[in-house]
């Protein structure tokens, strides 16, 4: 018997840049719970981390934008999010802890704790917009 996941067919459709960008930001979520339990960290695994948090740490920068209602240069006015700025702001803070961690520069008690607490407002706020009720994803960390 084969197990078949993902969405029905009726409700399949391409990915979209907003899709790319929550499926990175989930797996950084996955990276910073990996390393706030003590998960070992090997280069293979440090170099992944870097990578991803330099995509979404750039991608945030702009949702942040369009959030703010700010764009660049003379582009339309943008589409209506649904996240703030505050959310992005949060994530873009994410992401430059792990690339500090994938760098191998020390985080003590009080950044961890941070970290942990931005994690946590983070998940709470994809739960309320996103309808993300299963946050299942963050297990196999």
């Amino acid at each position: 018997m084969m197990l078949r996941l993902g969405a029905p067919p009726t409700e399949t459709r391409e990915m979209d840049l907003d899709d790319i960008f929550f499926a990175r930001l989930k797996l950084l979520l996955i990276m910073a719970k990996a390393y706030l339990n003590g998960w070992p960290m090997g280069e293979q695994r440090r170099q992944a981390m870097l990578a991803n948090a330099r995509h979404v740490e750039s991608e945030s920068i702009d949702l942040g934008r369009l959030a703010e209602g700010l764009h660049p240069g003379e582009s339309p006015p943008p589409a209506p999010t649904e996240f703030d700025h505050l959310f992005y702001q949060r994530v873009k803070l994410l992401a430059i802890m792990i690339k500090a961690v994938a760098k191998g520069y020390p985080m003590g008690e009080q950044r961890k704790r941070a970290m942990q607490e931005n994690l946590d407002a983070i998940c709470q706020t994809l739960i309320l917009n996103r309808g993300e009720a299963d946050m299942a994803f963050l297990k196999v960390a």
